[in-house]
């Protein structure tokens, strides 16, 4: 019964340790307007340990990424944009930080997405 439950335990955590992936994409909604936006996003995530690649769409507001999951989650990768200014589901940027954004970098507004963002895109 004992090397029974022992066995039990060791597959367990085999499973568990490999439901995990070291080399995942993943992919989520980022707001933001220009390339600004983008270099400031790309910046946060990329800085995180676990995060091997990250590129954001000032077009289509879509943030990928490759992650090593056994080091980071989707999550953590989202708090850690918030905290730069960015909102993405589930996750606002304190108002402290979206407000000392640039002008041009104010997604939360309407009319940003009207001005010049130049060729930064």
């Amino acid at each position: 019964m004992k090397t029974t439950l022992i066995t039990a335990f060791a597959l367990l955590a085999m499973v568990m340790g490999h439901s995990q992936d070291k080399n995942k994409s993943i992919s989520f909604e980022v707001k933001g307007n220009c390339g600004m936006c983008q270099s400031r996003i790309e910046k946060a995530a990329i800085k995180l340990k676990g995060v091997k690649f990250a590129s954001w769409s000032s077009e289509t507001k879509k943030f990928e990424a490759i992650i090593d999951e056994r080091k980071i989650s989707i999550p953590d990768i989202q708090q850690r944009i918030a905290e730069v200014g960015h909102d993405s589901e589930g996750f606002t940027a304190p108002d402290s930080v979206y407000n000392n954004l640039p002008e041009c970098c104010k997604y939360r507004d309407p009319a940003t997405m009207h001005m010049d963002h130049g060729n930064n895109n």
